[in-house]
């Protein structure tokens, strides 16, 4: 099932007075931008514009793909907690709006998670430039058709944009250097006579979410391969463990057994994984299911070469690959995006396969790091960003209401 990440925001000068609202859907295998909404909508509050916006978010994804899941992400804790059912609607205003985006895509399909206001500097900016241009007296969208988006790519140029794209943004409300965020969040509250809610997801969680699905990432441990640092995905020689490797995987699987928490063992098809998860599993009295989503990128003609081999083989496909997550290894072999792409369909597969339970998959660099980058929302440039040793461990957890929580991150104790 596809996943998009709808952002959203709005805006009003007065408070009532002159608002607009912007959104923007996002692939969340691949943090490519999809669509873009901005309207002026003319005299209105703060929480109407930030509703306009959310709904105008989601009728895009749906527009995309009604069969999709849908994570939003605002920095209006009014809307999120409202539809999110912790807190009530009361006022009238809000109450069409609220049910308009409900209607728009099945409940059980779609999520709300509140984000600081630096974090939403896309929808922002839509919604001021919608503001801008209603000050002035026109009516503003963004003209670029998803079409377009989706053949161009995020980086391709908006039409209809001109001078406003270099405006900077404006304020929707007068604040005082870092009160914005608590003082509106107050304010809300305030109005709705709700109590501050508990965070969602988190070491605060609140229990009613039952127990997360808990993700225990293995890499593998060493093969000939890895102190060479050369590349090695699923189309080379599949190579096996060396002693250093194995020695790894033993003490791993110690540490493992000391913790006792792991109830099932996935590992990738390649033979470093399933070796590697063959010592846990032995220790822990499990078995082990083999799951082909979990093995590693395809590095095509680079399967055994190091990087400055590839630089030296391949200079202008290296360039590229680098700044590209959808470029492929030169020879046909798999982009970081299709790879993102198979790693949150094999998520999500895992997730209702073991509902509630801790799982230990023991999988390769690039899934585990996707996983991770999914977990937090992080741009796909973070891959290059991220060091995962050798049989290091990563935990990630995910809630019954969408969210996840990054546990762990290369976690290396147990083998010094």
């Amino acid at each position: 099932m596809r996943e998009f990440i709808v952002e959203a925001d709005g805006g009003s000068r007065g408070n009532p007075g002159p608002a607009g609202y912007g959104a923007v859907v996002i692939d969340a295998a691949t943090g490519e931008t999809l669509a873009e909404r901005a309207e002026y909508i003319g005299i209105a509050t703060n929480n109407v514009a930030e509703y306009r916006g959310l709904v105008a978010g989601l009728r895009a994804a749906h527009e995309l793909d009604p069969a999709a899941r849908v994570r939003v992400r605002m920095d209006s804790k009014l809307v999120v907690e409202q539809l999110s059912g912790r807190w009530k609607i009361k006022h009238p205003d809000m109450k069409p709006l609220a049910a308009e985006a409900a209607r728009v895509f099945p409940s059980d399909r779609i999520t709300y998670e509140w984000m600081p206001r630096e974090q939403n500097k896309h929808a922002d900016r839509l919604a001021n430039e919608a503001m801008d241009a209603g000050r002035r007296g026109e009516q503003w969208s963004p003209s670029t058709s998803t079409a377009e988006l989706l053949t161009q790519g995020s980086a391709a140029p908006r039409k209809g944009r001109g001078e406003l794209r270099d405006q900077p943004p404006q304020p929707r409300t007068p604040t005082t250097p870092g009160g914005e965020v608590a003082k509106a969040d107050a304010d809300a509250r305030a109005a709705h006579n709700v109590a501050t809610p508990a965070p969602s997801t988190g070491w605060g969680a609140t229990p009613d979410m039952g127990a997360p699905t808990t993700f225990v990432l293995l890499r593998h441990g060493e093969t000939p391969l890895t102190p060479q640092k050369r590349f090695s995905g699923s189309g080379g020689t599949d190579p096996s463990l060396s002693d250093v490797g194995r020695e790894q995987a033993e003490r791993v699987a110690a540490a493992l057994a000391a913790r006792g928490t792991v109830q099932a063992i996935v590992a990738s098809p390649l033979t470093r994984t399933r070796q590697t998860a063959a010592a846990v599993a032995a220790r822990l009295g499990l078995d082990v299911a083999i799951e082909d989503g979990l093995r590693e990128t395809d590095f095509g003609a680079w399967e055994g070469l190091t990087f400055a081999e590839v630089q030296e083989r391949y200079p202008e496909d290296l360039k590229t690959w680098l700044a590209s997550p959808k470029a492929e290894p030169t020879g046909g072999g798999e982009s970081f995006a299709a790879t993102a792409r198979r790693i949150a369909t094999t998520r999500d597969k895992l997730i209702a396969s073991y509902a509630g339970r801790t799982v230990l998959l023991v999988s390769h660099v690039t899934p585990i790091k996707s996983l991770v980058r999914l977990a937090i929302g992080a741009p796909p440039e973070s891959l290059y960003r991220m060091e995962l040793s050798a049989a290091s461990l990563s935990a990630v957890a995910y809630y019954a209401d969408g969210n996840a929580s990054l546990r762990l991150f290369n976690d290396t104790s147990h083998l010094r």
